[in-house]
């Protein structure tokens, strides 16, 4: 509009006031003089941007004023704004409203543009085109009035909903290295509750959830608020919104066309669509899995055999399967601890060799990383792939057997578990055919939690061998055994003390004050590794020593890590094996896996056989079953 249509509309608008209020402005000092000024001007941008939407869209311009501006009382005077300060501060007032639609913009931006990864959480991130926010840009511009408020609500509550899935995404790779799944995840939302109370108290547990719901909310309405703001915004400069628009949509097909990128960085992304796509699907197939799973779980090569066929290779052997917490391929493989991790396992090699022992090594692939340690015991004892929590339920709700059943099936072996990380009911453990459970109540430990672990290695090992392994004139053992020292977040971490000082556990309260904080452990992640490789090294020599000192020619152990450690320690390592070992006295034991071509020692070859964790049962027991000649 020209200045000579703006005077010409002020003049009019002046008149039609009526002299009684020119009058009563007149008597005002020049404060409030300049005061009218800046609304008069408003008044006349307002007036002229009304009357050009009524003359291009007469009903939708009065639609939309009427809703921005309901009818007042007659004789009412205008609103003064929030108490009054926007008439006494115009100009603070006007760089608010300014300030707060930057800042609404940004706010979408950055929902828009907000990788769901950490490690992809940089500048370059932020300086793209979103093809989703064009879109929504044009159809926002061309919906009527009523539509486009319903629209803007609806989409910006959405996009509070993605922000939010993204967030989750974050700290779901950060400790599993996979996306959150949104059909069988929910379940672990209650196990991370539960492990943020063991690690701070009821207390901090409470105002964990409380912060996280405040945020969700929070995330939803802001990003509501900020999609309407920008919308009316458009609406007000639909002129130049809408030639925006379509340059933006210009440039960005042209990016797409060209592969135009900066820094490595596309310049032109539909990352959201492609979430959301990939989430569609996971969706799909998370509904079907439960029918999947259910026809995998029927098929059962040993179900059959009669008791007196199974495991006859290993009658009267006591057969320890011991997982070692976090035990994964990156602690032999990464540079900057296979040099102390080599060391641990060739002197553990070394020395069982000279008490009488053999081992053989190889690697097995986990279906989970960084957690989920239940996941990969199941698939390990089941023979199935147990990749989420909705199959672990269907398992241990089944008649499945595991090693456990067969063991305990041949009526040879008493089958116990070792369990210091269940701290409470564990129904569950009846499924896996255990005589007798000792979990961390139950052991006779008097010592101190070493942050998450309940029980130092050593102590539960040694425990195991007064409870049970150390008994006179007993039936031959099979034992589940989770040693847990080097569970996250490895530290403090316990250290080797001579095993006739171990007593009640009572030695490890020195111990546990000599050692690291998590806290300040945790903001380098140097050091994680670093507290990570010690903690592995302390289960390995627990574990070899307690062979050494308690071993006998009728012992066969079996030990392997249950999955790679998070990825704050893998540092981008996407593999999921980890070690797997057999170790024997009797020769006759470990020739029947020679045909494994399994690596001799304690330390897998880098070319040793990998095979799925859920194909270790059944090769088990084919391989310690009847012999055909």
């Amino acid at each position: 509009m020209s200045q000579e249509a703006a005077e010409q509309l002020a003049q009019q608008t002046t008149e039609e006031t009526g002299t009684a209020e020119t009058a009563t402005a007149a008597g005002k000092p020049e404060e409030a003089e300049a005061v009218e000024a800046v609304e008069a001007l408003e008044a006349v941008e307002g007036a002229a941007a009304a009357r050009a939407d009524v003359e291009a869209e007469p009903t939708e311009a009065a639609d939309e004023t009427e809703a921005a501006h309901p009818a007042e009382p007659s004789g009412s005077s205008p609103s003064p704004g929030w108490f009054g300060w926007r008439r006494r501060y115009p100009r603070t007032a006007h760089g608010v409203t300014v300030g707060t639609t930057v800042l609404a913009g940004a706010l979408l931006l950055f929902a828009l543009l907000v990788p769901n990864q950490l490690e992809r959480l940089n500048p370059e991130a932020f300086f793209r085109l979103p093809a989703e926010g064009i879109l929504l840009a044009g159809l926002l511009l061309a919906l009527p009035p009523r539509s486009r408020r319903l629209m803007a609500v609806v989409s910006g509550a959405l996009l509070g909903l993605l922000t939010v899935l993204k967030f989750v995404d974050m700290g779901f790779y950060q400790v599993l290295a996979r996306p959150f799944d949104l059909v069988l995840d929910w379940i672990l939302l209650d196990d991370a509750a539960e492990f943020v109370r063991e690690s701070f108290g009821r207390t901090g547990q409470v105002l964990a959830v409380v912060g996280v719901i405040a945020l969700i909310v929070a995330v939803l309405v802001l990003m509501t608020l900020a999609m309407v703001r920008v919308t009316n915004l458009m609406v007000r400069n639909r002129a130049v919104a809408t030639r925006t628009t379509l340059v933006l949509g210009t440039a960005w097909i042209t990016c797409m066309t060209l592969s135009i990128q900066i820094t490595g960085v596309p310049l032109a992304t539909k990352g959201n669509a492609d979430l959301v796509n990939n989430r569609v699907e996971q969706v799909q197939a998370g509904l079907k899995d439960g029918r999947v799973f259910q026809k995998q779980a029927a098929v059962d090569a040993f179900a059959k055999t009669p008791p007196d066929q199974l495991l006859t290779g290993l009658r009267g052997k006591d057969v320890l399967f011991t997982f070692i917490e976090s035990y994964g391929r990156v602690a032999i493989d990464d540079p900057a601890m296979a040099p102390q991790i080599d060391a641990a396992l060739k002197e553990g090699t070394s020395n069982l060799k000279a008490a009488g022992f053999q081992s053989r090594s190889a690697w097995l692939r986990s279906p989970v990383t960084g957690a989920g340690s239940w996941l990969a015991h199941s698939t390990f004892l089941s023979g199935l792939w147990i990749k989420n929590q909705q199959r672990y339920r269907s398992l241990t709700t089944s008649d499945r057997a595991t090693l456990n059943s067969y063991f305990r099936k041949t009526g040879a072996w008493r089958t116990v578990g070792v369990v210091p990380g269940v701290r409470r009911a564990w129904p569950e453990g009846k499924y896996f055919a255990l005589d007798h459970i000792y979990d961390s109540e139950h052991l006779g430990y008097q010592g101190p939690y070493f942050s998450w672990t309940p029980v130092p290695d050593q102590f539960s090992l040694e425990a195991f061998q007064r409870l049970e392994h150390g008994k006179k004139d007993r039936e031959p053992i099979m034992a589940e055994i989770i040693l847990a020292s080097s569970h996250n977040p490895w530290s403090p971490i316990a250290r080797m003390v001579d095993w006739d000082d171990l007593g009640d556990g009572s030695v490890f309260h020195q111990i546990k004050k000599e050692g690291t904080d998590p806290k300040e452990v945790w903001q380098d992640p140097e050091r994680v590794r670093t507290e990570y490789r010690r903690a592995i090294e302390y289960s390995l020599h627990s574990l070899t020593e307690w062979v050494e000192r308690y071993g006998t020619d009728d012992t066969v152990l079996v030990f392997l890590g249950d999955h790679q450690p998070v990825p704050t320690v893998t540092a981008g390592n996407t593999s999921k094996d980890v070690p797997v070992t057999i170790v024997a006295r009797d020769q006759k034991v470990l020739d029947r896996i020679a045909d494994w071509n399994w690596t001799d020692g304690l330390k897998p070859a880098e070319n040793a056989p990998t095979w799925g964790m859920d194909k270790f049962r059944d090769r088990f027991l084919t391989a310690y079953g009847p012999r055909k000649d």
